[in-house]
């Protein structure tokens, strides 16, 4: 595997660490050079396309794998196309085309843009670059777990992050077995109006959400991933859900304490720390909890204040 991502820091948190009685480490994915996690997996993938001859990568993502498809492209001298719908914000769009992207604005949604995009990548020496639904994407995420069984002092008790699709769930617990950790749970955190992993387990199979009505819109995938689905079947992967509120507050207490921006859909894993929804399965279990700061480019010090005065009260 190559090495378009790089080795993030996990931090100690001083005060999530006296907050939560025990040692938390946030392991800062927002720190990759593409703004997300979304480059572990994506550059894996487009490395090994670049390998078996593929000259272009196609991507449906108007968000962070997009900005991770592009960036990957462009390190490895591939041309990148990305189908994002109308409802993509301009500040994205820009940061897509200043990365070199062939920018195709088409559809009033995801499913219409990706429909498009899957259809340009039948081209011969097109690779199509899915937003969290590949296994080799999978396994470029899981580089993050063996980091972090270098960083941490010893097995964590938990590891938190956010759930969209479920690709870095997929990719943390396919790390977790590589490393010895199988037993450690997954905290997987939603929001409200963007948890189809939730209503998943509600359901007893994978469904599909009506709309996204969260403000967390890196979450908005209508339907988690089968795998995450059967995971959590045999494997400890606990489903938390909060509001939109206490991602955005979880957001601006991490820009406070540690000086660092992220989306609503990267503060949902952190707000089961500052809310006290950690599951009582955790809670009983020895360690520190390790939490994945996935970053997020659609952000500015702005628009968290505009969330801010969304959702309150």
């Amino acid at each position: 595997m190559g090495k378009l991502h790089v080795e993030t820091p996990a931090i100690l948190s001083p005060s999530l660490t006296k907050l939560c009685g025990r040692e938390v480490y946030l392991k800062l994915e927002n720190l990759q050079p593409s703004g997300s996690f979304k480059l572990r997996g994506i550059g894996h993938l487009c490395e090994e396309a670049r390998a078996a001859g593929c000259t272009e990568v196609v991507s449906s993502s108007g968000g962070n794998a997009g900005l991770a498809a592009a960036y990957a492209a462009r390190s490895l001298q591939m041309s990148c196309t990305v189908f994002t719908p109308r409802s993509t914000p301009a500040m994205v769009v820009d940061k897509l085309r200043a990365e070199g992207a062939d920018v195709q604005i088409v559809g009033k949604n995801w499913n219409e843009a990706n429909e498009v995009a899957v259809e340009r990548a039948k081209r011969p020496g097109c690779c199509f670059v899915h937003p969290y639904e590949h296994p080799t994407t999978w396994t470029g995420h899981s580089t993050l777990v063996t980091e972090l069984q270098r960083q941490l002092p010893e097995r964590p008790a938990a590891v938190l992050l956010s759930v969209g699709g479920g690709g870095l769930a997929n990719g943390v617990i396919e790390g977790l077995h590589r490393v010895g950790w199988d037993d450690v749970p997954v905290v997987a955190a939603e929001t409200q109006g963007a948890d189809c992993f939730s209503k998943a387990l509600e359901a007893g199979k994978p469904v599909s959400l009506p709309d996204i009505t969260s403000l967390a819109k890196s979450l908005g995938a209508l339907q988690v991933s089968s795998r995450l689905f059967e995971s959590a079947q045999t494997r400890p992967v606990l489903s938390v859900v909060v509001s939109d509120r206490q991602a955005v507050e979880a957001c601006t207490r991490l820009a406070e304490e540690h000086r660092l921006l992220v989306e609503p859909a990267c503060g949902a894993a952190l707000a089961p720390l500052y809310y006290g929804l950690l599951p009582a399965g955790v809670s009983a279990r020895p360690g520190p909890l390790a939490v994945v700061v996935c970053g997020g480019s659609g952000v500015t010090p702005q628009m968290l204040i505009q969330w801010q005065q969304m959702t309150a009260v």
